[in-house]
This record gives structure tokens, sequence and C-alpha cells, in this order.
């Protein structure tokens, strides 16, 4: 008995090696070489310029380039409504679709927003290096009452795709600075060159004018400079002062920019 108890521990013990012992490593032998040996030659590297990924390609100071999508009008169905105290009755306005059901105006049958808007903003950006915030660009007529149904706003231009609220991110509290870009944008344009219609600014200063800050006009642009406290409809319920540009000329078919009611309620696609 005890000498079968030997034999089985010494097969159970003696029949399992450790691979792991240094004596069942492989043997090598070291590889020596000079300083600065090697057998390839690796050129110095040289940092290259990132290409720039395809929505970089159109962008000014870091910033999207403004296109006429910066102007969609932007009503939606899920904005409050809007109630107004009239005399004995309360009168309430319903926002529209907003651009699930309607358009920007048309131009032979395209959507259209007076290029010169979008190229004074455009020259803005890139003057500054920063961003331009549009807060209202088109307002179809449904919007533009729910905005601010007073009788004056029902001619606005907003309608027209001939109108623009902005302010620029960074120059909130330096507005004067945005105007002088505009006022620099005329001089700089070659087609505005030898024309002082286009590049001499005048200030309206009629009694009708509900803001503080007179008004800057020149032939084809209206500038107005609304502060803090003025001015503030859904749409501008940001703290800041804000510009906004009217076009008062069509530089292209050469004729003033006036509102009319088919061009407000007839000229966008309804969807």
């Amino acid at each position: 008995m005890k000498i079968g108890l030997a034999l089985f521990l010494g097969l159970f013990l003696g029949g399992c090696t450790d691979s792991s012992t240094p004596s069942s490593l492989p043997k090598g032998e070291y590889i020596f070489r000079h300083h600065n040996e090697s057998l390839v030659e690796v050129e110095p590297m040289i940092p290259l310029k990132r290409t720039p990924y395809p929505w970089e390609e159109n962008r000014q100071s870091h910033y999207s380039k403004i296109t006429k999508d910066f102007f969609l009008c932007r009503g939606s169905p899920l904005n409050p409504v809007h109630l107004v105290q009239k005399e004995k009755e309360i009168l309430r306005y319903y926002d529209c679709g907003g651009t699930q059901k309607h358009s920007l105006p048309l131009r032979d049958k395209k959507e259209f927003i007076y290029p010169v808007l979008i190229d004074l903003l455009n020259y803005i950006q890139t003057k500054s290096e920063k961003r331009v915030v549009v807060t209202c660009g088109h307002c179809c007529p449904e919007h533009n009452t729910y905005l601010n149904p007073s009788i004056t706003n029902q001619t606005s231009k907003h309608m027209l795709g001939a109108e623009v609220d902005f302010y620029v991110q960074g120059m909130e509290e330096q507005p004067d600075r945005v105007i002088d870009l505009i006022l620099a944008y005329y001089n700089e344009q070659p087609k505005y060159k030898g024309q002082k219609e286009f590049q001499e600014f005048k200030r309206y200063e009629k009694e009708d004018n509900k803001i503080f800050t007179p008004p800057w006009f020149n032939k084809e642009v209206f500038i107005k400079l609304f502060q803090k406290e003025e001015g503030r409809d859904f749409d501008n319920r940001h703290p800041y002062s804000y510009i906004s540009i009217q076009v008062r000329y069509d530089w292209d078919l050469k004729e003033p920019v006036t509102y009319s009611w088919d061009k407000a309620f007839r000229n966008f696609h309804r969807r």
C-alpha cells in the first residue's frame, strides 16, 4: 500500500513541468550597433497644413457664411398665444407654421432675399471677425402680425425679404462700431465708386421716428439702431442693442423697394 501511494505521487508530481521556469525560456544573444547607426534612413518630419473639411470651405473668419437660409421665418405653432389688450376686449394672435408651411419670398420662381443684406452681413462678419446673429429675417404676414399687430407694422419690409434685424457677438455693447462698418462698406465697394447718393449717408430727424437714435440712410438702405429697451418682440427677446437694415432701392431692377399687399401675401410658396 505504501509502495503504491509513493508511485502515484511520483508520477503526479513528476509528470508536469513548469514552462515558465528560467530553464525553459528560449536563449538568444544581444544585438549591438553604433550610435546613430540605422538600416533605414527616415526623412525629418515636416508639419503639413490640415485640409479643410467640406463644411469649412465657405467659412469667413471661422464663422459660417451668411446665406438666404439665415433669413428663414422664425414662426412656429409651438409659440404661445400673443394676447393684446385693446379697449374692452383681449385680442388673440397665433403664430404661423414656420418654414414647414411656407417658403422665403420668391423672385423668378426661386426663394429670394435682397442681395445687399447678405453682402452687408458677410462684410461685417469678415471685418469684425465676429459672428453675426440674425434675429429676424423674413416674416410671413401671419408671423409679422404675431410679432407686432400695430397698424404701422403691417407694411413691414420683413415680409418682402427686404429687412433684417441682427447683432454681432462680442460687440453687443458697441453697436456704433457695427454702424461704422456698414457705412465703410459703401466706400469700399467698386460698384458704388463716385456715386454720392450711395456713399453719403444722412440722418433721419423727423418726429415720427420712435427710437432714441436718429436712423441713417442713403439711396439703397435705411439703418435703425434699437437700444436695449427699444424694439422688443418675440424674435428680439435678447437683452442686447440690435440693428435693423431696410432695403430702399433695388440695385438690379433700378427701382425703389416699396411694400404692396401682393408682394407680402402672394409672393411666397405655401406648402
